[in-house]
């Protein structure tokens, strides 16, 4: 058996400014994704660890550290991730980055967002848990951008079926994710340099612009406002209009002739 890539790498030329992805069936008969970098070709499963190997007999590292913490928790014992820990959870987290981008260009939108959630899940559990400060913020200054590519993946997905309404929602979920982590460090007041926020609301301007505006859809859009207002009252009146007028258009797709 030959080790040499160079076949590959010839049937496939890189490109510095393009991300090069394609999905493949592996000799094994499971999907696969490649990206091709400089000096050769990234491999990445498609399910589990994107290395395709199985640290402690768990998917992941972070899932075992997960059970450690667990065991701890029910001795009564206290747990802390040490900077060793944190060094391997961040190159484990890597891996998930690039099948996620991969995923991405290639519009596996449910790939994208089950990964970005699990590296989410990774920067909470490193931020609680990591015996140093530094470790926490190593991590979790990455939020803002994992948050807004699980955003664009759930979106897009929406988009997709044409319901304009749930992909707003789901844009609206990650402004306030985003906003949320600004908070947490005292940056509220700093949103117009957050590029991830920035972009999130400008691609929704964009979204709410491009929809065809019939009066259930101008409902649809004040009943948010008012509840994004705490405007309860009049979210409960628009309530009511919404139902009249879906009432109303029911009968009226009932109506013979």
């Amino acid at each position: 058996m030959s080790f040499d890539i160079t076949g590959v790498l010839a049937d496939w030329d890189f490109h510095p400014d393009d991300l090069q992805v394609r999905l493949i069936t592996g000799d094994d008969g499971r999907d696969k994704i490649q990206m091709r970098v400089d000096l050769g070709v990234l491999q990445m499963e498609c399910e589990g660890r994107p290395d395709g190997r199985r640290p402690f007999g768990v998917e992941s590292l972070l899932e075992h550290f997960e059970n450690r913490r667990q065991e701890a928790l029910d001795a009564g014992d206290e747990f802390t991730v040490e900077p060793s820990d944190c060094a391997a959870l961040m190159r484990e987290g890597l891996q998930y980055y690039h099948r996620y981008l991969s995923a991405f260009h290639l519009q596996l939108y449910d790939m994208v967002a089950r990964d970005t959630e699990r590296n989410l899940r990774l920067f909470a559990f490193v931020s609680r848990h990591a015996e140093r400060n530094r470790d926490k913020i190593e991590f979790d200054q990455y939020r803002p951008y994992v948050t807004m590519m699980n955003t664009r993946a759930r979106a897009l997905k929406e988009l997709g079926r044409s319901d304009v309404g749930a992909a707003l929602d789901r844009i609206d979920e990650g402004i306030r994710r985003i906003r949320d982590f600004l908070g947490e460090y005292n940056q509220a007041d700093r949103e117009a340099d957050c590029s991830e926020l920035n972009f999130l609301l400008r691609w929704r301007a964009d979204v709410d612009r491009d929809r065809p505006k019939g009066p259930l859809v101008r409902l649809e859009d004040e009943l948010r406002e008012a509840i994004a207002h705490e405007s309860y009252e009049e979210a409960a009146r628009i309530r009511d209009e919404i139902r009249r007028l879906t009432e109303h258009q029911n009968a009226e797709r009932q109506a013979p002739g």
